[in-house]
């Protein structure tokens, strides 16, 4: 069997669980492990993905969040088994650059999303640009967010965004709640577009920045692309990969 480190999100019943795989089967600890397990959501997912991006170890989830879109079934017998037979699933993130409005830059990277938020009671005002060219000149709204395929089906498609296939290379780019133009419903974009966001008014019409889930205050300018030569592996029992469930995805109604 791999070398395998179980990580808990620390409910009683993923610690419970937790507690169970590493009597049954060790854990060397995530540093030195070669797969890791994670009990939990796909919260708990997304953070040990950040935390093995650098070592570059494959993740298996087991879920015992609410929606587990990027887990599995949780089974205590069989894991060497499910490893040996399970499908891997690479996704690239977004590599975020944030200028605040002290001249301050701010680096961080998105497996999901990197979104925009108005800070205030005011909407937003943000200029949007595409490879340099400015595509819209001031979108009036609640925030605009930048997803993956990976995380199409998250908060992007909360705010009516497309899902992308997971293979695809392209981005999605979703308005929150557009003012004005407020027919628009956003882009889908090459995976090879840098994007940049522009705040307009940003003292009157303040702006926060999160990617996945860290945050930064009161920015003016945001600049988002892909990050080829960064991946993390997820693992999916055959059957159930990240492929088939975003396409299922779509035919839900």
């Amino acid at each position: 069997m791999l070398k395998t480190s179980f990580v808990s999100s620390g409910t009683a019943e993923a610690d419970k669980a937790a507690q169970l795989m590493r009597a049954r089967y060790g854990d060397v600890g995530l540093e030195e492990a070669e797969v890791a397990v994670v009990l939990g959501g796909d919260g708990m997912m997304l953070q040990t993905l950040h935390r093995v991006m650098d070592r570059k170890t494959p993740v298996y989830g087991m879920n015992f969040g609410s929606v587990g879109f990027l887990m599995n079934s949780f089974e205590a017998d069989g894991l060497p088994e499910r490893l040996a037979r399970a499908k891997p699933t690479r996704i690239h993130p977004l590599s975020m650059t944030a200028t605040d409005s002290t001249g301050g830059s701010h680096n961080a990277l998105a497996l999901n999303e990197v979104s925009l938020f108005r800070s205030s009671f005011q909407a937003a005002k943000i200029e949007i640009l595409v490879d340099g060219r400015s595509r819209i000149d001031e979108l009036v709204c609640d925030g605009v967010l930048l997803s993956t395929p990976a995380g199409s089906t998250a908060y992007n498609l909360s705010a009516y965004g497309p899902i992308l296939p997971i293979d695809a290379p392209l981005l999605a780019l979703t308005p929150i709640s557009p003012f004005r133009p407020r027919r628009w419903r956003g882009a889908i974009l090459s995976n090879r577009a840098k994007v940049a966001f522009k705040i307009l008014e940003p003292e009157k019409r303040p702006v926060s920045v999160v990617a996945d889930s860290t945050q930064f205050q009161e920015v003016v300018e945001v600049q988002v692309h892909e990050e080829r030569s960064v991946a993390v592996t997820l693992l999916f029992d055959p059957g159930h990969s990240l492929e088939e469930r975003v396409l299922n995805e779509q035919f839900k109604f």
